[in-house]
């Protein structure tokens, strides 16, 4: 069984607004390397379709984009991506496919078929699937910056507060720190 990590961008003050981070090579290295670790990346509607809206275009060389964009762009594409939506059926993206059914079996289904894991990229989502204990690991890139507004972390809130433990704690020339935690059960 593979485990699901959660992973983003957030500021000093909990915003999880994908414009407030640092978007340099050494971020764009980090998100690399946490794709080709996992099997599989799990998003939420909006997230999808974000993405969808521009990295297709990048990998195609449709749009100008520096090398490290461009291979983030192709491995993406060749990842499976799985979305999760009520709104939606149809995810035409390549290697894309609908989570559909009850949220906890569907997720527990895809992490035991899942042996390298799955890398979860939704905030909203993330904490949906946090009230149901399915996260394992969380991978937050944690930006030198104070937003001063939301989205945050978490603002649906969570039943009750998590116990991690810190696995890594590693400093970027850019300012952000890559946390590496690990579920207390």
């Amino acid at each position: 069984m593979g485990l699901l990590t959660f992973s983003i961008n957030i500021t000093l003050d909990g915003c999880v607004d994908h414009e407030e981070g640092i978007a340099d090579d050494e971020t764009r290295a980090f998100f690399t390397r946490l794709m080709d670790e996992h099997g599989a990346m799990l998003w939420g509607r909006t997230t999808y379709e974000m993405m969808e809206s521009y990295w297709p275009a990048v990998a195609r060389g449709d749009v100008e984009a520096v090398p490290a964009m461009r291979e983030w762009a192709v491995k993406l594409e060749a990842k499976p991506k799985y979305v999760v939506s009520s709104m939606r059926t149809e995810f035409p993206w390549t290697n894309s496919h609908h989570l559909s059914g009850d949220l906890r079996t569907a997720v527990q289904k895809l992490k035991d078929a899942t042996p390298n894991g799955v890398l979860l990229g939704s905030g909203k989502l993330a904490a949906e699937l946090d009230r149901l204990d399915l996260i394992d690991e969380y991978q937050f890139l944690v930006h030198s910056r104070i937003a001063g507004h939301g989205p945050t972390l978490y603002e649906s809130e969570l039943p009750g507060a998590r116990r991690l433990e810190l696995i890594s704690a590693k400093p970027m020339r850019n300012g952000a720190i890559a946390m590496h935690y690990r579920r207390e059960h």
